[in-house]
C-alpha cells in the first residue's frame, strides 16, 4: 500500500514536470488525471419532463368550382339546303336586328329588295 502512494507521488511529480516544459515550446498536447465521477444537473427525484405530442392538423381538401353553362336564347340556325329570315311579330322586325322575340319567331322565306 505503501510502494502504490509513492508511486502516485512520483507519477504526479513526473506529469506537472511534463506539463511545464511542454508549455514552454509551445502549445502541445497535455497528459493528466482526472478525479471525480459524472456530473448529474438537477436533483435526482423530480421525474423526466413529458414531452406532448405534436399537434395533428387535419385541413379539408377545398371544393371543386362548379361550372354553370348558361346559353344565349338566339335565332335558329338556318338549314343547310334553305335559307330563312326570321320575322318576330310582336316587335316588328327581323333577327338579327331584333335579339329577343317573347312571341316566337317565324320562319319567312327570304325576299328580294323592291
Amino acid at each position: 500500500m505503501k510502494a502504490a502512494k509513492i508511486l502516485m507521488v512520483v507519477l504526479a511529480v513526473v506529469m506537472a514536470g511534463m506539463a511545464t516544459t511542454a508549455s514552454a515550446h509551445g502549445s502541445r498536447g497535455r497528459v493528466g488525471v482526472y478525479i471525480g465521477g459524472p456530473v448529474l444537473w438537477g436533483p435526482m427525484w423530480y421525474p423526466s419532463p413529458y414531452y406532448y405530442p405534436p399537434q395533428v392538423v387535419v385541413v379539408p381538401a377545398p371544393q371543386p368550382p362548379v361550372y354553370i353553362e348558361q346559353t344565349q336564347e338566339s335565332a335558329p340556325a338556318p338549314d343547310a339546303g334553305q335559307q330563312y329570315w326570321y320575322y318576330c311579330k310582336s316587335a316588328q322586325g327581323y333577327y338579327p336586328y331584333v335579339k329577343e322575340c317573347p312571341g316566337g319567331w317565324q320562319k319567312v322565306l327570304p325576299q328580294p329588295e323592291k
